[in-house]
């Protein structure tokens, strides 16, 4: 048998009866060699690694507002408040998408329910900006810097306050897009390494591992931040579960193309989870300073849900969205089912072996 592989193998390099071999020869001898994968993996690695740079550099290097929900109260009459938003629009080249409300009770109860992101009301012969940095620092950072600006070159006295602010732990708001972030990548890599590591578990068994290591993944994140580093007060239950939820969706979709793909299972899952997901999740760059088709997808995707769900969690308790938990949810469904559906192409398993006759 070893002398007939190493004819084989000769006549695929050298051509039948010695000689040349033909191109179909060649190729067949390339796909046969380790080299090919190798230099295909080496140009997709190098190609990945220049899109996940651009992503993000794409994303945070020169955020712009497009549309930035904005509470007005009571300011139809007065020159200054008047003088005081058409500044600030022109400032912001228009991009105030104002609300009128009657009390700033009203348009405090809309920044609770994280439909607007500022509210601009009189305060005696002058104006105040009120921001929440919570519902997206980058956000609240633009309007105060513009606001103060805005309100020294139009000699209108303001008055800035930030009416929901971040943790002191986490003064760039970034902390939840980066525990976020871990949930998502070793979501995948779980899977990833359950399929090299651990082929010979079935579908169903593969699905319960993966909820296994995103439970005990989901706990420790929270662990970390919360009771070790103390760099976020979180309603520890829940962070845990939408970040568990978050690992074990991250996981599924890994799984779900691995049934459908392969061995380049990888690309779609990174290009769906890191290059698109993460940067437009909203946790780096608030989503009315992306631009709009990635704010718009963003909601969409596990990325952006996972850091949906986290901040309302964290900063909004009492006024959660059940829109980013359906959207985890659906994902981990629509995974499971096509992974379970094409099951029968599921790398790995182990073989029945028939019950020995009596």
């Amino acid at each position: 048998m070893a002398e007939q592989s190493d004819e084989d193998g000769s006549r695929a390099a050298h051509g039948a009866r010695g000689r040349p071999p033909t191109g179909q020869e060649r190729w067949a001898a390339a796909k046969a060699s380790p080299f090919l994968p190798a230099v295909v993996l080496s140009l997709i690695v190098a190609a990945a690694a220049g899109l996940f740079a651009g992503s993000y550099t794409y994303v945070m290097a020169n955020p712009t507002p497009r549309h930035i929900p904005t509470a007005v109260v009571g300011l139809r009459t007065g020159p200054t408040e008047r003088a005081f938003v058409a500044g600030m629009e022109k400032a912001l080249h228009g991009t105030l998408r104002l609300t009128g409300y009657a009390t700033p009770a009203a348009a405090g109860q809309a920044v609770e329910d994280q439909r607007e992101f500022a509210v601009v009301r009189p305060r005696g012969r002058g104006v105040e900006l009120d921001v929440a940095g919570a519902s997206g620092a980058s956000v609240a950072q633009l309007l105060a810097g513009t606001g103060a600006k805005v309100a020294a070159a139009a000699h209108v006295d303001v008055r800035i306050r930030d009416v929901r602010p971040l943790q002191k732990g986490d003064p760039r708001g970034l902390a939840l897009f980066y525990i976020s972030l871990a949930a998502v990548i070793l979501g995948f890599v779980g899977a990833i390494q359950l399929s090299v590591h651990a082929r010979a578990l079935d579908p169903a068994e593969r699905i319960a591992f993966t909820a296994g290591y995103a439970l005990l993944g989901g706990f420790a994140i929270a662990a970390v931040v919360d009771w070790w580093l103390g760099a976020l007060r979180l309603p520890f239950v829940q962070s845990w579960l939408i970040l568990a939820l978050t690992m074990f969706t991250s996981g599924m979709v890994f799984s779900m193309f691995n049934a459908l793909m392969g061995r380049w299972a990888m690309l779609p899952t990174w290009g769906l989870m890191v290059l698109l997901g993460n940067p437009s999740s909203g946790g780096a760059v608030s989503w009315p300073l992306l631009p709009s088709a990635l704010g718009h997808i963003g909601r969409w995707l596990p990325p952006g849900a996972s850091v949906n769900a986290q901040h309302a969690a964290v900063y909004f308790g009492g006024r959660q969205h059940l829109f980013p938990y359906l959207v985890l949810a659906g994902w981990a469904v629509l995974s499971c089912t096509v992974f379970w559906v094409w099951r029968h192409r599921h790398p790995g398993g182990r073989e029945t072996v028939p019950a020995p006759g009596p």
